[in-house]
């Protein structure tokens, strides 16, 4: 019977999770069976091309236990005659203890069904993000006494306790994130060896380089950002810095993506007077994406670390800005600097500080032989050096599969 592994997605399809889309398509592509685990149903209306191109099956848990009462039922009448039972109970009743919540329940209710229900031929759990997904397979790994590894990428690290990353890097086979920061934190609570990095990287077929990007500026300069309305996104700030540009300067700024600050973000532009030049242009698919990075100017992304500890990883939005040949302006938080080295492939700012963010849209908005030097700086770096492939690979060989005997 040919092994089939099940990767445990907290919610799929979503706009904001390319990386995982990408990442489960060129698995398949190098020939890993994947079935896809979905802790929630999809809540974006569009989706990226991609999306259609991945063959695995999708199952829904109960994303809600009320709503599915019988589907739980009888999957704890089946899962609890199970010799697995006690220990992964007594697992999950540690952890409720540290962490009573309502979450904390759920996730344990959502591993059950999925041992019940999962298919024999799954032979590892994978959990894309060290939170609720990784706490859903853990506990369903238990039950079914099988292996599980784990991909860590941003909120999922920073926002999760210390005693419960040691306990799940302890639990799980191993684990891969995005970005050197990250790889450093969690190495240094994990076993040795438990812990790899293999950087996302953008994909360059769907990105390919155009033909040619001349700044005209004859013409605003067009200002582009790409993320969701989020506070580690630090739109807040980048609002800030555009109010504190010279009123002779002409420019528009463009926001793509989705989130729920929007409406506040909308009445702060309001407020300080630049409403009339922002365009709120809502979440994007892939391709359509491609085609608003080619029209603008400069890249801005102002993110920082939230009052939770949220935050960036690598984002992948600033990747393939590079790769069409855009300046990047970007804040000194986590992985960016491990992407935009300032002064040669962008421009890096301090976090929170919207003056220093003006200063650099203003200089290089009036310098147009510096936007096209970091343009093309910035898209052979990330050709050059994150290029999605050799991540890939790498997390392949994770799952035993070697690229040159996949071909073959």
């Amino acid at each position: 019977m040919a092994q089939r592994i099940a990767f445990v997605l907290k919610g799929y399809p979503r706009l904001s999770e390319t990386f995982i889309a990408q990442e489960i398509r060129a698995l398949e592509q190098r020939g890993l069976d994947v079935a896809i685990v979905s802790l929630r149903h999809p809540t974006d209306r569009k989706v990226h091309p991609i999306h259609a191109e991945i063959r695995a099956p999708v199952r829904y848990l109960p994303e809600y236990l009320y709503r599915e009462p019988m589907r739980v039922w009888r999957a704890w009448r089946e899962v609890r005659r199970w010799p697995t039972y006690r220990e992964a109970r007594t697992q999950w009743l540690r952890d409720w203890r540290r962490d009573p919540t309502p979450n904390r329940g759920r996730r344990f209710g959502q591993a059950v069904v999925l041992a019940a229900e999962l298919d024999p031929r799954i032979t590892q759990l994978h959990a894309h993000f060290l939170h609720t997904p990784a706490s859903v397979a853990r506990y369903a790994a238990a039950l079914r006494r099988l292996p599980w590894s784990c991909s860590a990428h941003a909120k999922d690290i920073w926002t999760t306790p210390e005693w419960e990353k040691r306990e799940k890097l302890v639990s799980c086979q191993w684990l891969v994130t995005c970005t050197a920061v990250n790889h450093a934190h969690l190495a240094a609570l994990a076993p040795a060896g438990r812990v790899l990095l293999a950087y996302h990287g953008f994909d360059p077929s769907r990105f390919p380089a155009p033909e040619s990007r001349r700044v005209d500026p004859s013409r605003p300069a067009v200002l582009l950002s790409v993320g969701r309305a989020v506070a580690k996104k630090g739109y807040d700030d980048l609002i800030a810095a555009l109010a504190l540009l010279p009123r002779d300067r002409r420019w528009r700024f463009v926001h793509v993506g989705g989130g729920r600050l929007r409406p506040r973000l909308q009445r702060l532009a309001r407020r300080l007077g630049v409403a009339d030049r922002i365009e709120w242009r809502g979440a994007m698919a892939q391709d359509e994406l491609l085609a608003v990075y080619r029209q603008a100017d400069i890249f801005v992304l102002a993110s920082k670390v939230a009052a939770d500890g949220d935050r960036d990883g690598l984002p992948n939005v600033l990747m393939e800005a590079m790769s069409q040949g855009l300046p990047c302006i970007a804040t000194r938080v986590s992985a960016i600097p491990e992407l935009i080295q300032d002064g040669v492939s962008g421009l890096l700012v301090s976090p929170v500080d919207p003056r220093a963010l003006a200063r650099a849209l203003e200089d290089l908005m009036a310098d147009p032989t510096r936007q096209q030097t970091l343009g093309e700086a910035g898209a052979s770096r990330v050709r050059a050096a994150f290029a999605m492939g050799e991540g890939i690979d790498r997390i392949a060989r994770q799952f035993g599969i070697d690229r040159r005997a996949a071909a073959e």
